[in-house]
This record gives structure tokens, C-alpha cells and sequence, in this order.
């Protein structure tokens, strides 16, 4: 019997499976709507059996289309794994991971591991999904994003965190700043000039806000911003001081900025991976998930040498 379906087909049928809409579906696949619905009605014909049921809010799968999708999965994640592990064939693959994270794990960190993975797989294209913590939470739960980098998740029963590491809150000033030659910083200290603070929106918010809760003489915004990156440019740009999560922070030698721990208390928080619980990644998502734990060895000398901290 001859076969009148390809790869394609079973690729968007499986973002189908996973993102229960069309519209996001054809997206992930980097298709139209239109072109998407033709593939997955030339699968149907193809196997002479209904695989989904659509209405106008939602899709959802048939019981023939439940088993199916998870015979697919087993399907791509086999070629997959067998693809990347032909000598001379990683280098060439192609394929696409998404990961969601947190906007001030970015630039130090991420882009470190991105980049050892890109040089292993250079055809595979990685998409970055920086989002707030509860919206990169989201992304994962709905299945938009492979995998995520955050620090919520933990409590969440359908994802499973894996920890990476710990890191503290720091002063962020510039250099020619009051505080730039200081070892330590309090929080009470940091009070006395223009604060900068991210929104109530934002996850860094609501942690500090739970950690200081009883610290007399705290900071108070001057201004505010949705992001730690932005925080940063606008100490950059001489409008007060800031705290933020050490991994946000540039390097020693970054011509305007400088770090200091703070401290009374010392807040801390635990950065991870975060992924659906009982769903497996594809090989090349796993690729991706396994460079973070290769990192945290390099980490951990750096943490052991911190002060003890209050955790928030």
C-alpha cells in the first residue's frame, strides 16, 4: 500500500497534538493556517481515519488520534536521536529548539551555553522565548517553548525543575557611583539614593518584596521598569542604582557598571530548568538540556566561595 503522506505532515500533525490550536500550530511549523489545514487533512485521507476534532474554539484529539500522536512522537523521536548520532551528520542537521527564559538569565548565561551549542549543531536553529517568569512558565505548560530557564516552577505539579544554581542579589551602580568602592552594601544603605526597581509585575518583584517584608528602611522606587535588562540601562545612563540578580550583571571589566553583595539580609535565588512533566524532549532539545548541567559544574566553585545567605 503505497504511502501519500510525508515528515512534513507528521510534523504538523504532532504540533497539533501538543498545542491544541491551528493557529499556534502553523506557526511552530513555519507555515500558514490555510497550508497547515491541508496537511493535516491530507494525513486523514491518507490514513482514512479522523485524527482530531475541531470546533470553532478548540481542537482536540480522537481516540484514534491519541494513540497516534504517540506513535508519531516515537517515530520523530527515533530519526531524530539517529540523525545526531551518525558521525558527520550532527554537524548538518537540521531542526529548530525553542527554549523559554527569564530576560536576566540572557546575557551571561545563556548565551554561553547557546553558543557551545551551536557550535556542536550548527544547523540547528535555536529560538529564544524571553518572557516574564510566569509567562515562561506558560510558555512550557502550553507546550511552546521545549524547555525553560526560571526561577518558579518547583511548586508547579506538571513540571518537573531541575536545579542549576543559586545566586544572590547584588547593588548594580556605575563606577564613578558613592558606592562603587564598597565590599558589602545594605539594603537600608542602598535606600539613601534614587532607587530603581522592576514592576509589581515582574517575579523579581514579588520575591524581594517577600524577602525585605520585614526590613526596616528599604528602598523605595524612584523608578521602575519591566525588566532586569532595562534596570541595568538605566544605571548605565546615571538614574540611581538598582538591585538585581548577580547572573544579570556584566563582567569585572565592563567600562561604566560594577556590582556589590548586599547583604542584612542576603537574598538569594535558585535559577533551573524547567519542562513538562512526563513528556520527553526531542533529541535535539535534550542536546540543548544537557549543555545547562555541563555548565553548573563550572558554577559551583563560584557559589561555594559566597557568604551563607537567607534564602528568599
Amino acid at each position: 500500500m503505497a504511502i501519500h503522506f510525508d515528515l512534513n505532515d507528521l510534523l504538523a500533525f504532532r504540533a497539533v497534538a501538543e498545542l491544541s490550536n491551528f493557529r499556534r500550530a502553523a506557526e511552530a511549523v513555519h507555515i500558514s493556517q490555510p497550508a497547515f489545514s491541508r496537511r493535516i487533512e491530507k494525513l486523514e485521507e491518507a490514513l482514512g481515519v479522523r485524527l482530531l476534532d475541531r470546533t470553532t474554539r478548540r481542537v482536540s484529539l480522537t481516540a484514534v488520534g491519541r494513540d497516534f500522536a504517540r506513535k508519531v512522537q516515537q517515530i520523530l523521536d527515533e530519526l531524530d536521536s539517529t540523525l545526531l548520532g551518525i558521525r558527520g551528520v550532527a554537524a548538518t542537521r537540521m531542526g529548530e529548539v525553542t527554549i523559554a527564559c527569564v530576560p536576566s538569565t540572557v546575557y551571561y548565561y545563556l548565551s554561553r551555553v547557546i553558543q557551545r551549542y551551536r557550535e556542536a549543531y550548527p544547523k540547528i536553529r535555536v529560538k529564544v522565548l524571553d518572557a516574564s517568569a510566569n509567562a515562561v512558565l506558560d510558555a512550557v505548560s502550553r507546550g511552546e517553548a521545549d524547555f525553560g530557564l526560571n526561577f518558579i516552577g518547583a511548586q508547579e505539579p506538571d513540571i518537573e525543575f531541575t536545579p542549576l544554581l543559586e545566586e544572590r542579589f547584588v547593588a548594580a551602580c556605575r563606577r564613578d557611583h558613592a558606592l562603587a568602592r564598597k565590599r558589602r552594601v545594605t539594603w537600608q544603605e542602598l535606600a539613601a539614593f534614587d532607587f530603581i526597581a522592576v514592576s509589581k509585575s515582574s517575579g523579581n518583584r514579588l520575591l524581594l518584596d517577600q524577602a525585605l517584608a520585614g526590613v526596616h528602611g528599604r528602598p523605595q522606587a524612584v523608578y521602575e521598569a519591566q525588566h532586569v535588562t532595562t534596570l541595568l540601562g538605566l544605571v548605565e545612563a546615571g538614574l540611581g542604582v538598582a538591585a538585581v540578580p548577580s547572573m544579570a550583571m556584566p563582567g569585572k571589566d565592563h567600562p561604566l557598571l560594577v556590582s556589590i553583595p548586599l547583604e542584612e539580609p542576603v537574598v538569594t535565588r535558585h535559577v533551573g530548568l524547567i519542562r513538562r512533566r512526563g513528556r520527553s524532549l526531542s533529541p535535539a532539545a535534550q542536546q540543548l538540556f544537557d549543555f545547562f548541567a555541563e555548565l553548573e559544574v563550572t558554577q559551583s566553585a563560584r557559589r561555594s566561595r559566597r557568604p551563607r545567605k537567607v534564602q528568599a
